[in-house]
């Protein structure tokens, strides 16, 4: 009879405790840290997974199997296996799947915005401040088996992109920025010359200017049917860094939805009218940016520096038919500024590219031995190999400043395959600017705050591309689109994010305890019948005995 009460009773304590639990805070993440293992115990077999992505590039797939395999050759005792991915957004989804049944990989490529996401499970990134301060086996380590790099060896702009809050949950692997291409053979031939610093002013200019037709209808730019002066890539980015440029708010580090302004608006507007005359486009509407500029039917398009291998018309990995190819001059400068002068502050570029973070697991050695590979990707081999392949820079100056890399930037344009021109012009941009890049404010919910951003010249683009007016009253109609769509009115606006969303209002409380004491009372209400009943039974239990 005790044993039947107890498991009836319980349930109903368990429930009380959970919901005392919640009137604290709500979606903060809970996280013990990691305990630093002594020594690393070579004498036990480790099986650890890496997910990576690759662009369906091969050369970059050839570049992990070789890291993996001579890891290995280090590390006998490790074995890395290898998942391939050609999208961010799909190892993102596959780890919020995997977090829910403790099936996460132990290192993974991804974004500081994705990390904040996965922060709010229990103990699912490691915080990285101690592992990287550890004497034996922390960055630049006394035990390690190679030539890693020190903590003061990678380039502190991009190892501040991998700090949440006070604490780094990653390290930066490759970092690549946006590039203007420009096809300089059309420019000139429109009367215009090509200024040091490229504004947006300038980029609505000749856009519209090359609009002009012959009576039968071509454009007397390139006497094609088709001409899209300028395509713009990835519009999240074109939005973030035009409100950058104007010092217009965008978020702040609690999580503050800032994006919807005035600045925006006039931004949007702006955009909308260029549409309206067929000058601007983006890349999820018409197309890749690189096979219009690369067909001779876009004077300007606004793509990533890693990117920079399908850019021009010598590009070794262009994606249109040969026939169709242009012959003209490329040039790569940074994005369009609203200021010629950009100053002592340099130009406004974001900062983009992967980072490796690592996963929790019940087994410590298979925690530091995760962090172990993840430094060893840091390598001079491995950053430089991987940097060639497109045009991306190595995140340590150890690998920045080393002869092999130094040599091959000063190669440009002998083998187009190898020393593609238009590649290392890109690189070098970022070379010479990454003290002036910039990233956005991370916390649970950025990276829908970026899509956000997007949405909102995407929208434009389309609703004018079909001839439905875009004017003050629809942008605030789509401020609320977005919103709603990106659940972006769930963050707090009160000094927490969806990460750290700190305490609940006052009425959440309230409810919750007023749920609480009728939960209370109903535990009360059993326990009584229950002591009832055993009070009767005793009675009858005497009643029988006498």
């Amino acid at each position: 009879m005790k044993l039947n009460f107890a498991k009836k009773i319980m349930p109903l304590i368990c429930a009380f405790v959970f919901g005392l639990s919640l009137t604290g805070c709500h979606g903060k993440p809970s996280s013990s840290g990691f305990e630093i293992p002594e020594s690393l115990d070579s004498s036990a077999e480790y099986e650890l997974t890496f997910w990576a992505k690759n662009d369906t590039n091969k050369a970059q797939t050839k570049i992990y199997e070789k890291a993996i395999s001579d890891f290995e050759k280090l590390y006998p005792n490790v074995h890395i296996k290898l998942r391939l991915y050609t999208d961010y957004g799909k190892i993102y989804n596959d780890v919020i799947t995997n977090i829910s049944t403790n099936t996460t990989p132990n290192i993974c490529i991804t974004y500081p915005d994705h990390i904040a996401t996965y922060l709010t499970g229990r103990d699912t990134v490691v915080p990285l401040d101690d592992l990287f301060a550890d004497e034996k086996y922390g960055l630049g380590g006394s035990e390690l088996k190679y030539d890693g790099p020190k903590i003061d060896e990678i380039v502190p702009e991009f190892l501040s992109e991998c700090k949440i809050g006070d604490t780094y949950y990653a390290l930066p692997y490759m970092r690549s920025t946006e590039c203007l291409y420009v096809n300089r053979d059309y420019v000139e031939k429109l009367g215009y010359k090509l200024p040091d610093v490229i504004t947006w002013d300038f980029i609505w200019e000749v856009s519209e200017k090359a609009l002009e037709k012959n009576s039968d209808g071509t454009f007397k730019l390139n006497g094609q049917n088709v001409l899209i002066p300028f395509i713009y890539k990835s519009t999240d980015n074109m939005m973030i860094q035009m409100l950058r440029q104007q010092n217009a708010d965008y978020s702040d580090r609690m999580g503050n939805i800032l994006l919807f302004n005035d600045v925006t608006k006039a931004d949007l507007l702006n955009i909308a009218q260029h549409v309206r005359s067929g000058a601007f486009s983006t890349f999820k509407i018409s197309g890749y940016p690189a096979n219009f500029l690369n067909a001779g039917q876009c004077i300007f398009a606004v793509d990533s520096s890693a990117g920079a291998t399908w850019m021009g018309s010598k590009a070794p990995l262009s994606d249109i038919a040969e026939d169709k190819i242009l012959d003209f001059e490329t040039e790569v400068y940074p994005v369009p500024q609203f200021t010629q002068n950009p100053g002592d502050k340099g130009y406004t570029m974001i900062s983009q590219g992967p980072s490796l973070c690592i996963f929790n697991k019940e087994d410590k050695q298979e925690v530091l031995y995760s962090f172990i590979f993840m430094q060893y990707l840091l390598t001079n081999e491995v950053q430089i190999a991987y940097a060639e392949t497109e045009g991306y820079v190595p995140v340590t100056t150890k690998a920045q400043d080393c002869v092999d890399y130094q040599d091959y930037l000063s190669r440009q344009g002998e083998d187009n395959s190898k020393y593609y021109d238009v590649k290392l012009k890109a690189t070098k941009l970022l070379l010479e600017n990454q003290q002036y890049t910039f990233v956005t404010d991370v916390f649970n919910g950025s990276a829908s705050l970026r899509d956000a951003a997007g949405g909102l010249i995407e929208n434009v683009t389309k609703s004018e591309r079909r001839h439905k007016e875009v004017d003050e009253a629809y942008i605030d109609d789509l401020y609320g689109e977005m919103t709603s769509l990106y659940h972006l009115d769930q963050t707090s606006a009160t000094g927490g994010t969806k990460a750290d969303l700190g305490e609940l209002p006052m009425e959440s409380r309230l409810l919750i305890r007023g749920l609480i004491l009728i939960w209370l009372c109903i535990i009360l209400y059993f326990a009584k019948g229950y002591l009832g009943n055993i009070g009767d039974r005793f009675k009858n239990v005497k009643k029988i005995s006498k």
